[in-house]
């Protein structure tokens, strides 16, 4: 069973939408389970001054990019890049297993895949 926190971001997602003309933005989906994510970034000052997803998908993959959208606020660049796998599963509390981990992952994948592409 979920988290009720993860079930809370599901059901009422933080920061859902697209921004207008974000610095960041990537698209990621999963094919073997369907989900779509996107994750916009605004920067100021090299650091996250708004973030925000858009997509489809299971609870956790939702959940994950709307936890994700919260965590990387004012964050820098090289901090972003840093993140691991397992800074995603300790923000989402559960433990996963393999297939399930593909879909919390998602957004990081979209941000940092997104993040690499700035010059």
């Amino acid at each position: 069973m979920y988290r009720e926190q993860i079930l809370d971001h599901y059901r009422h997602p933080r920061n859902q939408g697209r921004l207008d003309q974000p610095d960041v933005s990537h698209e990621l989906d999963n094919p073997v389970c369907g989900d779509v994510v996107r994750m916009d970034v605004r920067l100021t000052d090299g650091r996250v001054s708004e973030a925000r997803f858009s997509g489809r998908g299971c609870v956790i993959s939702m959940a994950s990019a709307s936890m994700l959208s919260e965590e990387i606020q004012g964050r820098s660049v090289s901090e972003l890049m840093a993140l691991q796998e397992a800074d995603v599963f300790e923000m989402l509390g559960v433990t996963l297993g393999p297939v399930r981990a593909k879909c919390a992952l998602l957004p990081l994948r979209a941000l940092q895949e997104g993040l690499s592409r700035l010059e």
